[in-house]
């Protein structure tokens, strides 16, 4: 299919939307509450567009792309109307850049500098701002000043890892994502996946270990695969020199299309442990004292050997851990069972 967005002809896929059709194509068309994973949610407005042919303003989120189409996002009209909505969002709670860490990735931001929005056009006292951010919980600090009731929060928590922690609660400009009964979160039935964390559009949820560490043109992203299990999740490290700051899942591809566990998104801090083992320790009379690897090795079969001449095979077993990779625990079983002689050999579920 052809359309025309702002005189471009683009082609277009079916079953895309307008949005995703302009993205494809490196044509930015604001919006907040849409993300390819928690799909269209039609709740912030801000993608308004005018489609000709069509009456009045259209989100672009949610119309889907037809053949022919001829769409305007730079009318007088489409602009006055995203410009409004951002300065809506922009009049309530606190949006105070300078002091936020999302500041440089925030789409809010992006979407009010693209609208030429240098300050709110006014401001409405809705009593947000002199709330206090929720730090209850281990990895996630909460903003509630900061939010913008966009829902992709919500929708990912419920419809997508399905924890069914966060939702809308109270109604009119009270509204709010809540946690369960409108808990702490850490008083709360959240696992600290930080899903939420990495759709948020905005600084009210945001990483408890990176705060203050480094602003985000200051990081670099190095690509990696999680440690904690054999599944192979995709990770992006933003790193500051040579320490991580935080962990972000990639978006991009299997296995995990940016979904991380607690342990694979927060658990990222064991290389600057203190106490964090460095070389093969072999205990004598009592103590432990440092050995090299060969020399930890030939210890180690020295003592299979010895137990199994006098004992049996059967006499060993093992574990494989659950951070090895799928390979290292195939060769694990098959030391066992193919040298060792011997089919005690299991795996541990979690590390």
């Amino acid at each position: 299919m052809k359309l025309t967005i702002d005189r471009t002809t683009v082609e277009a896929q079916p079953g895309q939307t307008i949005l995703q059709v302009a993205r494809a194509h490196g044509i930015y068309i604001p919006t907040l509450c849409y993300h390819e994973k928690t799909g269209a949610a039609s709740k912030c407005r801000v993608c308004a567009v005018v489609v000709e042919g069509m009456r009045g303003l259209q989100l672009a989120c949610s119309v889907p792309a037809k053949d022919g189409m001829v769409i305007h996002t730079d009318t007088a009209e489409a602009r006055d109307t995203q410009r409004l909505v951002v300065n809506l969002l922009l009049s309530t709670g606190t949006h105070d850049c300078l002091a936020c860490e999302k500041n440089g990735v925030c789409e809010l931001q992006d979407a009010a500098y693209h609208l030429g929005i240098m300050k709110p056009a006014f401001v409405i006292d809705s009593g947000r701002g002199e709330e206090r951010p929720d730090d209850s919980s281990a990895f996630i600090v909460r903003d509630h000043a900061r939010c913008i009731a966009c829902g992709r929060c919500v929708v990912s928590c419920s419809k997508n890892v399905i924890n069914r922690v966060l939702d809308f609660g109270y109604r009119g400009s009270e509204t709010r994502v809540i946690c369960d009964d409108d808990r702490p979160m850490g008083d709360s039935s959240c696992v600290q996946c930080g899903e939420c964390v990495q759709l948020c559009p905005v600084g009210a949820l945001v990483e408890k270990k990176a705060i203050g560490k480094a602003r985000t043109w200051e990081l670099s992203k190095v690509r990696t695969t999680c440690p904690y299990c054999g599944v192979g999740c995709q990770l992006d490290l933003h790193v500051k020199g040579e320490q991580i700051v935080k962990v972000t899942g990639v978006e991009e591809g299997l296995p995990n299309r940016g979904y991380l566990c607690v342990k694979g998104r927060f658990g990222y801090d064991f290389p600057y442990a203190e106490d964090r083992l460095k070389t093969p320790l072999i205990k004598e009379n009592g103590a432990f004292r440092p050995a090299s690897w060969d020399e930890a090795l030939d210890l180690v079969a020295s003592k299979f050997k010895d137990i199994i001449a006098q004992s049996g095979p059967d006499a060993v077993a093992g574990v494989s851990c659950a951070r090895s990779i799928n390979e290292d625990s195939y060769q694990m079983q098959k030391l066992f069972r193919a040298v060792f002689r011997t089919n005690n050999i299991d795996h541990c579920a979690r590390t």
